[in-house]
């Protein structure tokens, strides 16, 4: 663990922390969502069918789960290869890609996208949803699956050299399932093996993300090395959100760009819009919580991609970050999320 520790593991091997500068937490340039798939009432079949244009974005943007098509991200590289470029010149530096087994990870493809753009490319090792899971993921113990997500780490993914450089995005559902429990259980020995960081999607209750804490700490777990990913949709309460940041593990609001007013995976819930997240933000910074804020876009879906009349990787930098001043965050508040505490996450113990 020497050659690792202190330093940061890319899809090109470790980096000095420094060398990051402003990092996304929670993208996605290759995957497959079909295990997100939501058939689309019979009267619009076709439109689910047919290539994404302008005469059917609206719809898409509405329905984004209900269009094959558009669940197809690993189908877009040369567009991606773009966005990054632009991510680049706009002042990116790095990404944490956090397509895990399950929705199709492509190690080999993200080493090419970082040598051909030169964004510092962090991959996920790991599982995710329950749904996602092989018969031979379950039947797994917990000490076999903590064998896996090391070997991705220490040794490489998918049958590579390439090596991951964090365990997540962790899968969990709501209810959390025994599977989903094991895995758990299993990145935080890793964890402990590898003073790695640890992030987490969690299942769509204000509760879940309390229970999956929990569920780490008990099987040892560091938590100021653990982020929360998707706090947007999951803990919409005020009271909520500030009693969970007591935990101590980042805090990350990573929807930017998801303006949408019919949430597909929880009708009964408002997606919040931008504005929304800046004002979350900008009560966890008064609270005293700047150093455990991160930010993203998550990017999962074609639709999102600028190719497509989408707000791309570059749009937190270019839109958001700007808007963010102007509601009183400070630079230096916008400095830790996007530089000082992505890289203190991702720096190895």
């Amino acid at each position: 663990m020497s050659s690792i520790s202190g330093k940061v593991q890319t899809v090109l091997g470790p980096v000095e922390p420094s060398q990051l500068g402003r990092t996304l937490t929670h993208e996605h340039l290759t995957m497959t969502f079909d295990c997100s798939y939501y058939p689309p009432p019979p009267s619009h079949e076709v439109i689910s069918k047919e290539p994404i244009r302008m005469k059917n974005l609206f719809w898409i943007q509405k329905n984004p789960y209900s269009h094959k098509e558009n669940l197809q991200l690993n189908q877009e590289t040369e567009a991606i290869k773009e966005e990054l470029l632009d991510f680049k010149a706009n002042g990116g530096g790095a990404l944490v890609e956090n397509t895990t087994t399950g929705i199709s990870r492509d190690v080999q493809t993200l080493k090419r996208l970082a040598e051909e753009t030169g964004v510092h490319i962090i991959s996920g090792a790991g599982f995710y949803v329950d749904a996602t899971h092989s018969s031979e993921t379950r039947a797994m113990s917990v000490e076999q699956l903590t064998n896996v997500l090391v070997n991705e780490i220490l040794h490489g993914a998918d049958g590579t050299s390439i090596k991951c450089g964090v365990i997540g995005e962790i899968g969990c559902s709501w209810p959390l399932t025994e599977s989903e429990r094991k895995v758990l259980q299993a990145t935080a020995h890793a964890q402990v093996q590898l003073g790695c960081p640890v992030i987490i999607h969690p299942g769509r209750n204000p509760s879940a993300p309390f229970q999956i804490i929990r569920v780490l700490q008990e099987a040892g777990a560091d938590i100021s090395k653990t982020v929360m990913s998707h706090l947007d949709r999951t803990i919409l309460d005020k009271k909520e959100l500030l009693e969970f940041a007591q935990f101590g593990c980042y805090l990350e609001y990573d929807l930017f760009g998801t303006e949408l007013f019919h949430y597909q995976f929880n009708p009964d819930i408002d997606m919040p819009n931008d504005n929304k997240r800046i004002k979350r933000v900008r009560l966890l910074v008064a609270e005293g919580y700047e150093d455990r804020i991160l930010m993203a876009h998550d990017i999962h879906t074609k639709h999102r991609l600028t190719k497509y009349g989408g707000h791309g990787y570059s749009h937190i930098l270019t839109n958001i970050v700007p808007k963010m001043l102007l509601r009183g965050i400070t630079q230096d508040a916008l400095d830790k999320i996007l530089i000082e505490n992505p890289k203190q996450w991702l720096t190895f113990k």
